[in-house]
C-alpha cells in the first residue's frame, strides 16, 4: 500500500490518473489542503495545531461558516496504518514551491518514526515534455501530464537517515519564527517574511479608479508568480484598506469580483525590489 500524500486538489488530478494508469504505484491519494508557506504555526497552551490553522484560515476567508483543517488528524491517521501495516509507504510529491517544501517539513517529525518507508518524489529542476512535446521545467506537480508523472515515479527514493536528521529541525525553526509568510530559497530552504511581504506588488497594479479586486490579485500572480494564492491575497487587499491604504467599495466578505479597491490618493505605488525580485519564491 502507498499513501501519495500530495499538496492540493489541482494537483491531485494527473497524480490520479498516473496512479490508475501505473500498477506498480496503486494506493490512496491524500491531499493536503492547507497552504503551510502561510499564516502562524506557533500553538497556544491547550490548542491544538488544527485549530490554529482554522482559525487563522477563517480569518483570511472571512467566511460565516466554521473552516476546518484536517490535514494534522489524516497524517496522524495514515502513520498508524503504517506501524499496523509494516508494508505501507509514504510518498511525498514534492514540487519546487513553498508550500509543498513546507509539507516536507511539517511531515518529517511523524514519517520519521517509519524509517524506510517515506519516499521523496522531488521535481525540482527537472525536465518534463508538455503536450506539444517540448521540454519545460514545472513549478508545481499539477503542471504536469499524467503520463510524465507515470516516469517521474522512478524519481521516488527513500529519505536517509541523514536527511530525517538534516533537515529535521526545520520545521521546529519554522514554528519558533512563526512568521507571515515562508518563502521558498531553493532546495528545501524556506525564509520567514512578514505578512505585507506581497502588499507592495498588490498596491502597484492600484489606481485612482476602482478595479476589481480579482483583477488585482489576478494580475499579482501572473506576473509575479505570487505563490500564497488568491484567496490570501484577497485578505491582504481588506487589510490594506482597514489600514487606509486603498479604498474598498461592495462586498468584502463574498468573492473577489464582489468589491472594489482603488488608491486613497497620491502616485500608483511601484513594487519595492525586494518583492519583485523574490516574488516567485
Amino acid at each position: 500500500m502507498i499513501y501519495h500524500f500530495v499538496v492540493g486538489d489541482m494537483a491531485a488530478q494527473p497524480l490520479q490518473e498516473a496512479i490508475l494508469n501505473e500498477p506498480s504505484i496503486q494506493g490512496e491519494i491524500i491531499v493536503l489542503k492547507d497552504l503551510l508557506h502561510v499564516g502562524p504555526l506557533q500553538k497556544e497552551e491547550g490548542q491544538g495545531f488544527s485549530e490554529v490553522r482554522a482559525a487563522f484560515w477563517q480569518q483570511v476567508t472571512g467566511s460565516d461558516k466554521p473552516v476546518e483543517v484536517t490535514d494534522m488528524e489524516r497524517l496522524l491517521e495514515v502513520s498508524k496504518h503504517m506501524y499496523d501495516n509494516p508494508d505501507a509507504q509514504a510518498w511525498l510529491w514534492m514540487a519546487p514551491w513553498p508550500a509543498d517544501v513546507c509539507a516536507y517539513h511539517w511531515m518529517l517529525p511523524y514519517m520519521g518514526k517509519h524509517t524506510g518507508r517515506f519516499y521523496l518524489v522531488s521535481i525540482a529542476g527537472l525536465p518534463f515534455l508538455n503536450e506539444d512535446g517540448k521540454v519545460y521545467f514545472p513549478k508545481n506537480i499539477s503542471e504536469i501530464l499524467p503520463r510524465e508523472l507515470v516516469k517521474a515515479r522512478r524519481l521516488a527514493r527513500q529519505l536517509t537517515p541523514a536527511e530525517f536528521e538534516v533537515d529535521g529541525d526545520e520545521w521546529q525553526k519554522m514554528v519558533t519564527d512563526n512568521a507571515g509568510i515562508r518563502t521558498h530559497e531553493g532546495g528545501k530552504k524556506t525564509a520567514p517574511r512578514t505578512e505585507s511581504y506581497y502588499d507592495n506588488i498588490l498596491l502597484s497594479f492600484c489606481s485612482q479608479q476602482f478595479q476589481k479586486a480579482h483583477k488585482i490579485v489576478n494580475q499579482a500572480i501572473n506576473k509575479y508568480n505570487v505563490p500564497t494564492g488568491d484567496v490570501y491575497l484577497g485578505w491582504r487587499l481588506r487589510m490594506l484598506a482597514e489600514e487606509g491604504k486603498l479604498v474598498l467599495q461592495g462586498d468584502a466578505a463574498k468573492t473577489l469580483k464582489d468589491f472594489e479597491i482603488k488608491l486613497t490618493g497620491g502616485d500608483a505605488i511601484v513594487a519595492g525590489n525586494e518583492a519583485t525580485t523574490e516574488a516567485a519564491n
